[in-house]
């Protein structure tokens, strides 16, 4: 598709323009047939993950995408950074923001956020029997939760990533991850034992930018709306 040329009157809209974040990675690549559908075309090196940009034009002078990490895409909107986002429920789980709307699930990014430990732990599954356990993942927020409700204590080790290597390495007796397939698990030794939640992506908004600018933002939200349907 070819995007205009942006004009000194195109660039002040742009300046204005509402900011829809954008995760990097496999969700992207999800999402994209769905931007698609809703009309929305990134300008320049968008699809380039190799690309140094982060803020990238469209199709339509007054909405801009940003592209950053998955973990982010609430934190920016949140924060007004951007007014709109695709953000996975984990995220939302993990942070609750209550400056987050998310009135649309998209689904596409399905996974689950699960608990795994080793194979050949035979105490694994009387979890709720322990009055402690450490626990290696990204979610401390969603682990503590989770044993809590359980009647215990989890001792939270936070790694943003390889979590699958901290049983075998003794720095956590169970790992608290996202799931998609079970694959990575298997090839670590490990296995899953309970599933805390099943994820998908949502269209997430800003509740004070829906306030301020309920006729722009809720435009987008019905475009959203018809490209699901499509």
């Amino acid at each position: 598709m070819d995007h205009p040329i942006p004009t000194a009157e195109t660039r002040a809209l742009s300046d204005e323009a509402l900011i829809l974040a954008l995760p990097k990675g496999r969700i992207l690549k999800e999402v994209a047939p769905l931007l698609a559908r809703a009309g929305i075309a990134p300008a320049g090196d968008f699809d380039d993950e190799d690309s140094r940009h982060l803020r990238f034009r469209t199709n339509h002078p007054g909405l801009d995408v940003v592209r950053v990490r998955p973990f982010d895409v609430a934190t920016f909107v949140a924060h007004g950074g951007a007014q709109i986002g695709v953000c996975g429920a984990d995220v939302l789980m993990e942070f609750d923001y209550p400056e987050i709307y998310a009135p649309l699930d998209l689904g596409v990014g399905a996974c689950r956020v699960s608990v795994a430990g080793p194979a050949e732990d035979p105490d694994a599954e009387k979890v709720s029997r322990w009055s402690r356990v450490t626990v290696a993942t990204k979610y401390p927020g969603i682990a503590r939760r989770h044993f809590a409700a359980r009647g215990v204590q989890a001792e939270v080790v936070h790694l943003n990533g390889a979590m699958e290597l901290a049983p075998s390495l003794g720095l956590a007796r169970l790992i608290v991850d996202l799931v998609q397939t079970g694959s990575t698990l298997k090839a670590n030794g490990l296995v899953e034992r309970e599933v805390i939640a099943q994820v998908t992506s949502r269209l997430i908004v800003n509740r004070t930018a829906l306030k301020t600018e309920p006729e722009r933002i809720g435009a987008w939200l019905a475009r959203f709306r018809a490209a699901l349907g499509a």
